[in-house]
């Protein structure tokens, strides 16, 4: 093994990229932030969950509650894609490589940890910064899945089809979510 090329071993006994390694540790952190901040805001606020909300219509939230489901699912999908399907040396997205995927999965995850937070203070005393903060959070976490659904789509060499067609998939729900029912429609009701 040359020292050009530092790995770290894994359980199996093999070798972990040392841009996986990367990788791994931006999702166990933003993982454990994202869910922390929910499971801190939802103990800590009961009596304001609800409001979470905002003006979304009551018919819109089967469909909020349905893709949530389908997104956190995708998310599976692709991140199985990046991290077992992929060559972090053989990668390619135009003249960009692996790092792309940590760049991404962090513009993702660290606004997701900070919306709870922001949102529960939005609703105690409420600013037109603090607001501006809420959107611009949702607004870099949506962009950055479309941008994570065009580097799936792009990302070359071409291998493994079913798996990269399932982290397409994926990647479509986690968008919609993201993008357009995060980013988009819950401002348009929430009263910022």
């Amino acid at each position: 093994m040359s020292a050009s090329a530092p790995t770290t071993t894994t359980l199996e006994g093999r070798s972990m990229h040392p841009q996986k390694r990367t990788l791994l540790w931006i999702n166990l952190l933003g993982g454990v932030a994202v869910l922390g901040s929910y499971a801190h805001g939802l103990l800590t606020h009961p009596e304001t969950s609800g409001e979470l909300w905002g003006g979304v219509p009551d018919a819109l939230r089967p469909v909020y509650t349905l893709n949530m489901l389908l997104a956190a699912a995708g998310y599976f999908l692709f991140s199985f894609f990046v991290f077992f399907r992929l060559d972090p040396d053989r990668v390619r997205v135009g003249s960009l490589g692996f790092g792309l995927f940590n760049a991404l999965y962090a513009a993702i995850l660290l606004p997701s940890a900070l919306w709870l937070p922001l949102t529960f203070e939005m609703l105690a005393v409420p600013g037109a910064l603090l607001w501006l903060a809420i959107r611009a959070g949702l607004l870099v976490t949506g962009v950055a899945s479309l941008g994570l659904l065009l580097v799936i789509a792009r990302v070359e060499p071409h291998e493994a089809p079913w798996a990269r067609r399932l982290a397409l998939l994926g990647t479509t729900f986690f968008t919609l979510q993201t993008l357009l029912l995060d980013a988009l429609i819950w401002p348009a009701y929430f009263p910022g």
